[in-house]
C-alpha cells in the first residue's frame, strides 16, 4: 500500500556547526539546513511518503538553502509561505558523544509569524496525518494559530506532536502549560528522554505515559538514545532496542525516528483517524523501523536522514 500524504508544519532552521578555524581569533561555521519539523519532512519524503511542508521560508541566503534542500529531497513546498522576515539561526556545539547544545538567534524571524489567514488556505483533504512540534508550538505570535489549525485538522487527520523542548530559547514552563492541551489534540506524542526530564522532572517514563494517556494521547513514544525506545499504546507498553551504529552526532535523530514511525504506520494504512485500528504489534514493527532510520541519521554529520534505498542495508560506520 502506498502511504498517503503527511503534512508537516513548523520551522526550518540554519544549523551552524563550529569547525576549526585558520587562526585563534576566528570561528568557522558550517551551515546545514535543519529544524525539527523540516528534518521530519525531509526524512518522510526520502522514505517514500508524500510529504508536504507548511513553512514560512525567508528569501534570504538561508531560506534559499532551505528551499533547495527540501525540494531536492522531494518535499512538497506548494503551501509554503514566502516570508519577508529573516531565517532562524542555531549555532551548535558538539560534545565527545556527538550530542549538540544549541544557541538560537530567533528574534522576530520568519518561522513564528503564522497568521490564521495563511493556514486557513491549507487544504488537508489529501493528508492522512498532520505532524508538528518544537518551537512552532510555543513561539508567539504564531503558536496559538498553529494550535487552532491542529484543532481544526483533528476530526479528519491523525495528529502527531513532538515537543522537542528547547530550554535555552523558551522556558520549559511554557511547554508544561500547554502540554495537556497538546495531548488532547494528539493521537501520537513522540519525545525524548531529555524532553521528559524537562517536562516532568523526576517522573518515570512509565508514569509519564500514563499521565499523557489520561490527557488524551493514544500512542506515546519516548526515545532513549542508546537504550532504544519505550512505546505505550493506551497503557500497553513495549521496549524497542536501539540499532548499533558508530555515532558521528545525534542531530536530527529524534526527527528521523518520528518520520520512520509515521512512515511505517502510514504505509500500512493505519493513519488517517484516531488510530482505532492500531495494535501493539503494529507499534512494535513501526518502532523497530524507526530505530533503523534514526541509527542511519546518527552515522553521518548533521540532520541528514537516509533514503529508502539505504534501509535495505545495515547501519554503516558512516554515510556519504
Amino acid at each position: 500500500m502506498s502511504p498517503r500524504q503527511i503534512t508537516v508544519l513548523g520551522e526550518c532552521v540554519a544549523d551552524a556547526f563550529t569547525e576549526p578555524a585558520s587562526t585563534s581569533n576566528e570561528l568557522a561555521l558550517r551551515v546545514l539546513p535543519g529544524g525539527g519539523p523540516a528534518n521530519t519532512a525531509v526524512a518522510l519524503a526520502r522514505l517514500g511518503t508524500p510529504a508536504r511542508f507548511l513553512a514560512r521560508l525567508s528569501g534570504d541566503v538561508f531560506g534559499r538553502l532551505f528551499r533547495a534542500h527540501l525540494e531536492a529531497s522531494g518535499v512538497d513546498l506548494s503551501s509554503a509561505v514566502e516570508a519577508a522576515e529573516p531565517s532562524t539561526l542555531a549555532v551548535a556545539e558538539l560534545d565527545e558523544q556527538g550530542q549538540a547544545t544549541f544557541s538560537f538567534h530567533a528574534q522576530n524571524t520568519a518561522d513564528w509569524q503564522w497568521t490564521a489567514e495563511e493556514l486557513k488556505r491549507v487544504d488537508l483533504s489529501e493528508s492522512a496525518c498532520v505532524h508538528t512540534g518544537s518551537l512552532a508550538l510555543v513561539r508567539e505570535p504564531g503558536a496559538a494559530v498553529v494550535e487552532d489549525f491542529l484543532a481544526a485538522a483533528a476530526p479528519r487527520a491523525t495528529i502527531s506532536i513532538d515537543p522537542n523542548v528547547r530550554p535555552l530559547l523558551v522556558d520549559p514552563e511554557v511547554y508544561r502549560a500547554r502540554l495537556a492541551h497538546w495531548c488532547d489534540l494528539a493521537d501520537v506524542l513522540r519525545l525524548s528522554e531529555d524532553d521528559l526530564e524537562l517536562l516532568l522532572p523526576g517522573t518515570s517514563p512509565e508514569r509519564a505515559c500514563d499521565i499523557w494517556h489520561a490527557a488524551g494521547a493514544r500512542l506515546v513514544v519516548i526515545t532513549r538514545g542508546a537504550d532504544g525506545a519505550l512505546a505505550s499504546l493506551d497503557g500497553e507498553r513495549l521496549q524497542v532496542p536501539a540499532v548499533a551504529t558508530r555515532v558521528v552526532d545525534t542531530v536530527g535523530a529524534g526527527d528521523s525516528f518520528a518520520a520512520g514511525l509515521l512512515h511505517h504506520l502510514g504505509a500500512r494504512g493505519l493513519l488517517g483517524g484516531r488510530l482505532t485500528e492500531l495494535r501493539l504489534d503494529d507499534v512494535a514493527e513501526a518502532c523497530r523501523f524507526a530505530t533503523q532510520v534514526a541509527a542511519l541519521t546518527c552515522s553521518v554529520a548533521g540532520p541528514n536522514p537516509p533514503w529508502q534505498s539505504e534501509l535495505a542495508q545495515p547501519a554503516p560506520a558512516g554515510r556519504a
